[in-house]
Formats: C-alpha cells, sequence, structure tokens
C-alpha cells in the first residue's frame, strides 16, 4: 500500500529551505486500524553544511505531535498557541507522528490541556518505553522501519474504546475545512445533541484547545493561504469572510499569531 500523502499540507508559512536537494519532507498515512489516533507520520532531513541557516515557520495545529531527533531532542509536543519556529543549519532530521486532534488522549490518559503549549520529554508519558522507542526509532535505517516500530508501540498499549475520539477529531476537521463555521454556536448546531459547554469540556480534555480558539486558527490558516495565493486582496473583505467583526481585529490577531500584518505577510511572501 503506497501509504505517503499527496495533499497539500496546511498551515506552511513562507519558508527560506526551497531547494529540494538539501530538503526533504514527506508525510504517510497509517494504518487503517491506527487512523483514529494518527493523522499521519512526517519526516523531514535537511542538508545545509556550508550554507547559511534557514528558518521553517508553521501556524499551531490543535494535535499533538511525538517527535524523534538525535541528540536527545526527542520530545512531546502538545498543542501551540504560537506559531512554531525552527532554524534549520547544518545536517539533521526529525521522525514524528502527529496524532489526530482527539488521538493522544487514550494514550496518555490525562486531559490533553495539561500540554498545551508545553513539550516534554517522551518517558514522562511512556516510561521506560518511551526511551526504548526513541533509541530505536532515532536508529532506524527507514521510513518504513519507524513507522512499524511507532505502530506496535502504539497498539501494544492498547487506547481501547473511546467514541469521543472520532467524534471529537471530526468536529475539529469540520472547523477546519467549512470556512462557514465561524462560531462556536455554528459547531453546536452542526453536531447535534451537544452543548457551548459540553463541547467546550470535551475539546479541554481530548484537543487541549478550546473549540472558539480552533476556529480562530483555522480561519487564520485559511487567510495565510489567500494572501499567498491571490496577488491583491482586501483585507476588509477577507476580514469579514473570516467572521471578524472588524479589520483591525482580524489585523492584530494575525500579526500575533504569525507575527506580522496580512499587509507585510503578502509582501514577505513575494519579496
Amino acid at each position: 500500500m503506497n501509504r505517503r500523502k499527496t495533499d497539500p499540507p496546511q498551515g506552511i508559512l513562507k519558508s527560506g529551505v526551497s531547494d529540494a536537494n538539501r530538503y526533504r519532507y514527506i508525510r504517510y498515512r497509517p494504518s487503517s486500524d491506527l487512523a483514529s489516533y494518527v493523522e499521519h507520520f512526517w519526516v523531514v532531513e535537511w542538508d545545509l553544511r556550508g550554507q547559511r541557516p534557514e528558518s521553517a515557520e508553521t501556524l499551531p495545529h490543535p494535535s499533538v505531535h511525538m517527535i524523534f531527533e538525535s541528540g536527545g531532542r526527542s520530545h512531546i509536543r502538545g498543542p501551540s498557541r504560537a506559531k512554531f519556529s525552527r532554524l534549520i543549519e547544518n545536517r539533521g532530521s526529525i521522525f514524528a507522528v502527529k496524532f489526530t486532534p482527539a488521538g493522544f488522549r487514550p494514550f496518555s490518559r490525562e486531559p490533553v490541556r495539561t500540554l498545551a503549549d508545553r513539550a516534554i520529554p517522551i518517558r514522562d508519558v511512556f516510561g521506560a518505553g518511551g526511551d526504548a522507542l526513541d533509541r530505536a526509532v532515532v536508529s532506524g535505517r527507514s521510513d518504513a522501519s519507524r513507522i512499524a516500530l511507532i505502530e506496535r508501540f502504539l497498539r501494544e498499549r492498547d487506547p481501547g474504546k473511546d467514541e469521543n475520539v472520532s467524534r471529537i477529531s471530526a468536529i475539529v476537521y469540520s472547523a477546519a475545512n467549512d470556512r462557514s463555521i465561524l462560531t462556536v454556536q455554528d459547531l453546536v448546531d452542526r453536531f447535534a445533541q451537544t452543548t457551548i459547554r459540553t463541547l467546550q469540556r470535551l475539546f479541554a480534555t481530548y484537543v487541549g484547545v478550546g473549540p472558539k480558539w480552533v476556529i480562530q486558527r483555522y480561519r487564520l490558516h485559511e487567510a495565510a493561504a489567500q494572501l499567498a495565493a491571490i496577488d491583491s486582496i482586501n483585507h476588509a473583505s477577507l476580514a469579514s469572510e473570516l467572521g471578524y467583526s472588524d479589520q483591525a481585529h482580524f489585523v492584530r490577531d494575525f500579526k500575533r499569531v504569525v507575527g506580522m500584518t496580512p499587509a507585510a505577510y503578502a509582501k514577505c511572501i513575494r519579496a
């Protein structure tokens, strides 16, 4: 089975890394029995020896990542409310698991809100077995062998049945893919048999961030994508389409997360 994902990745901001000969980024689908828990595996490799360091940035996603990297840098990263920035230099690689929005909770057994904006050692969740997995994945010889190691490790921890995992992840994906969803009430109306308070509680437990935050961040993903794709765009109209009460609010929100105004970002993209 060809596991490689070919759809465009979401939330990647302008990066100085552009030479495919020096940089590789690939995503792989999980086995079907783990698809409720794992969104994909991803690998980044770079070789900038003799070159200037370059930056890579992505907008935040409401997901937990388990990241494997040599030099004692492996960790579990909870959902972050700030953009992810990394200076790429010399030669290196990262292999990681991106869990589905609600997919990490069955393995941690703890509310995911405790991981928000944090990075912790893998052993803090998985004990000595996490250390052994870290060593095996970092020394792995191929993407396929690393995937096999991680999938076996997750199966051995038997997450059990939890209907909320698929349900909450589906709600998050709906917020990501349907631009008409602008408020938490929109989600409540879309998914019957829930209330705003119940949804907030479930998101705190399974996702780690609130539903309002999720909606706003995905609308910012859309804003960044439109600013990158369209040469001239009316920022006031874009703000209105994304559910902001006024352009100033949109500009402040965009700058707080991306680090620059929409106009500056659009100019940077085309520099």
